[in-house]
């Protein structure tokens, strides 16, 4: 008979993640070991493989569990309103989720290229799936401009936030959202 889960088998499993983004962000993917792993989290290797087959499989984790609320929130922004409606909100929505993810972000951005093949594959497909969510009102918005460019150099914009944004700085993460929108929409002169 199959050993019941532990009722915190998420929470233990959501502290590993979190350990490994941090160990990952700070040192590099291949900077880190399972038993730097371990200790990060204060337990056994045994138990890290108990929820992680392999390194990969960590990886692999951290970065999806970010894309997935990514791809959620670009999916939940686009349901509703005009093209610049649903490309604030769908801004706003990823400023606030990285807000707090920022090691998960930085993982995300830098050690793709550590992954296998076949789940590089898959988180590629969830990045083009966020993509697309911007895509969209850009076309909308400029049927004649080039949308593909113009929405890579928008994640140019908001994704390198991780490194220099603050909560408790001059904006918030809406009115930062705001002025990339105002930015990308009116570029920086005033009408």
């Amino acid at each position: 008979m199959a050993r019941p889960q532990s009722p915190d088998y998420d929470k233990r499993r959501e502290a590993i993640l979190d350990a490994a983004a941090r160990l990952f962000a700070a040192r590099g993917f291949s900077g880190a070991s399972m038993a730097d792993l371990a200790k990060a989290c204060g337990t056994s290797k045994s138990l890290v493989y108990h929820y992680f087959p392999s390194k990969d499989d960590v990886l692999y984790a951290v970065m999806t569990s970010h894309l997935d609320d990514l791809v959620a929130a670009a999916e939940g922004a686009t349901q509703s309103g005009d093209a610049k409606a649903r490309l604030r909100a769908l801004t706003r929505a990823f400023m606030r989720l990285y807000v707090g993810a920022e090691d998960r972000h930085k993982v995300l951005l830098n050690e793709l290229d550590n992954l296998p093949p076949a789940r590089r594959a898959e988180v590629v497909a969830r990045q083009r799936r966020i993509i697309a969510a911007v895509v969209g009102p850009i076309e909308a918005l400029r049927p004649d401009a080039p949308a593909m460019p113009i929405a890579m150099l928008f994640f140019g914009m908001i994704n390198w936030t991780h490194s220099w944004f603050r909560p408790d700085g001059a904006l918030t993460a809406d009115a930062l959202a705001d002025l990339a929108v105002e930015i990308m929409l009116g570029g920086i002169q005033a009408s």
